[in-house]
């Protein structure tokens, strides 16, 4: 079989569409998971606040401290995580439609630089 006798195969733009649907859902996701991070930070702010108001002992500074800190744990944690899959989201949308240059032939990618 000479390479002339190669066909190319169709554009599939379908696939690139779905590709970036895809995308857009894990950006979705990404901001959801980063919103439960800050609503679980701020349930363990609010116990923090109001510990002294329901137990009245010598051992609710303690507890009020360690659920400050939970909060603020729990916070960054967040932050990172939101902000390392955000990083990664973008690394991949480079890679959408990448595919095609393939079968177009060679000399029809275009320069990166």
């Amino acid at each position: 079989m000479k390479e002339r006798d190669i066909v190319p195969a169709p554009i599939k733009k379908d696939l690139i569409l779905r590709e970036k649907l895809a995308l857009q859902r894990t950006l979705l996701a990404n901001q959801s998971t980063f919103l439960a991070f800050l609503r679980t930070s701020m349930y363990f702010l609010i116990a923090g606040l109001s510990i002294q108001q329901l137990v009245d002992s010598p051992r609710a500074l303690i507890f009020e401290i360690v659920l400050f800190a939970v909060s603020g744990v729990v916070l960054i944690v967040g932050v990172i995580n939101y902000f390392r899959n955000s990083k990664r989201i973008e690394q991949s949308k480079i890679h959408i439609g990448d595919y095609k240059f393939e079968f177009e032939g060679p000399g029809t990618r275009p320069s990166t630089h």
